[in-house]
């Protein structure tokens, strides 16, 4: 740290935002995750087929990633708890929105609210963190992080298959000017709630002193700069987003179809399943990132300046044969148990994925990287669910066609993701070996 660089805030008050910012990516990925909840019935009412409602997620993940872009922007120059807590409000009144919709066009419009609102959350928390923390410790934090969406994933399944539940089993909810809402409209209604109120919780966070850089020529803008920063480690850029791209692709097929998977292979009810499903994705979903974040932490110790993109493909070669052995399970209980080590596996690289990239970019562009990075991200996310989508509708017809979308998507993108990160390996510890000049300066 230069004699002109503030000091860090204490390390108990940014583990604290850590936990905050936890909170708030458990609630996006609930109102992220409730549409793969309530398929069938959503199906039902709206009369379309498997590829429209993949779309659902795939639209959402569109503007996702696209909104990031000038948010991100935003976030390198504005204050980032403000930026966090509108957009918590927007995705979650969103939420509530999808609710009240008649038709599956006015579901469509709404899931683009959404995903604008969560855009805020990704890019804004790594810049956040990038000047919480010093940079040894920003993997880890942003793993620790990347935790909440998964824990809020499974929490998602299970509150969701909840209230689904709950709702089917209650009287009809009626709403003045709206009419009568379906158990599964009622469920986008409960589980948006809660984040109008978490929107103004974030307020209370302290906003850091913002690291200072020094520019390598005082002519270059932050655009500039920016350009140059891609245009100098391109190689490293391009295999770690097109690698990860393809497990994210992966992993989101894999998890969205996974409740329609017990449906329509095991025969089970959909709100059972997703709260046996959820419970396991609380409690071994987040077991991968701490174990790829420990291992990347083990293998930097130890001199390895490819550590961060190792880890993330370590995780991808385990996801392969754990999601593939499900496939053949002969019951749902065999189902559930193989879903543990692969939840655990398809869940590992993304953490140190992210993390990876605020070690080897220079402080005022750290949000917009992140944002770009979501492009990719969000690009396996809008592709994945309504190709598997497709594969069960057009390739693999019947009950039995989810799983073998699930193995051919698995096969396909998961091993182009893994040899991807293999060979970005060595241009990422070229970056790495290059930022340790103006690294020191932090």
């Amino acid at each position: 740290m230069t004699k002109n660089s503030p000091p860090y805030p204490s390390r108990r008050y940014a583990w604290f935002v850590v936990f905050v910012l936890i909170i708030a990516s458990l609630v996006a990925f609930i109102d992220r995750q409730v549409v793969a909840i309530v398929v069938e019935p959503m199906q039902k009412d709206l009369g379309v087929g498997d590829t429209e409602i993949g779309w659902l997620y795939g639209v959402f993940a569109l503007f996702y990633a696209f909104a990031a872009i000038p948010i991100a922007a935003m976030a390198d120059k504005k204050s980032r708890k403000h930026i966090i807590a509108i957009g918590i409000f927007v995705w979650s009144f969103m939420t509530m929105a999808c609710g009240l919709t008649k038709n599956y066009w006015e579901i469509f419009l709404a899931r683009i609210g959404v995903g604008i609102g969560e855009a805020t959350l990704s890019p804004t928390t790594t810049s956040l963190l990038g000047d919480y923390f010093p940079r040894e410790d920003v993997p880890l934090a942003i793993s620790i992080f990347q935790a909440g969406p998964i824990i809020g994933t499974g929490i998602a399944f299970v509150i969701g298959g909840l209230v689904l539940e709950i709702v089917g089993e209650s009287p009809p909810l009626v709403l003045p000017l709206v009419g009568e809402l379906a158990p599964w409209q009622q469920t986008f209604l409960y589980l948006g709630l809660p984040g109008i109120f978490l929107s103004l919780m974030i307020l209370v966070i302290r906003e850091p002193a913002r690291r200072p850089f020094q520019r390598t020529s005082e002519s270059l803008s932050d655009t500039e700069d920016l350009l140059d920063f891609y245009r100098q480690n391109f190689k490293t850029i391009i295999f770690h987003h097109l690698g990860n791209l393809s497990l994210v692709l992966t992993g989101y097929a894999f998890v969205f179809w996974s409740i329609t998977f017990f449906v329509r292979v095991h025969n089970m009810n959909a709100a059972e399943a997703s709260q046996i499903f959820g419970w396991i994705f609380i409690f071994f979903g987040p077991l991968g990132p701490f174990l790829a974040a420990y291992i990347a932490k083990v293998l930097s110790n130890k001199g390895y300046r490819d550590a961060n993109i190792t880890a993330g493909m370590l995780g991808g070669i385990a996801t392969i044969p754990a999601v593939l052995i499900i496939q053949v399970a002969p019951s749902p209980l065999w189902a559930f148990i193989f879903y543990a080590p692969a939840l655990a596996a398809v869940n590992s690289p993304f953490g140190i994925a992210a993390g990876a990239l605020p070690v080897i970019t220079p402080p005022h562009l750290r949000a917009r990287v992140a944002a770009i990075y979501m492009l990719t991200g969000a690009t396996g996310m809008m592709f994945g669910p309504p190709l598997a989508g497709a594969f069960n509708e057009y390739i693999f017809p019947g009950p039995e066609g989810v799983r073998y979308s699930m193995i051919t998507m698995t096969c396909f993108f998961g091993i182009i993701g893994v040899l991807l990160l293999q060979k970005g390996r060595k241009h990422y510890a070229i970056t790495m070996k290059n930022t340790e000049k103006w690294a020191k300066e932090e």
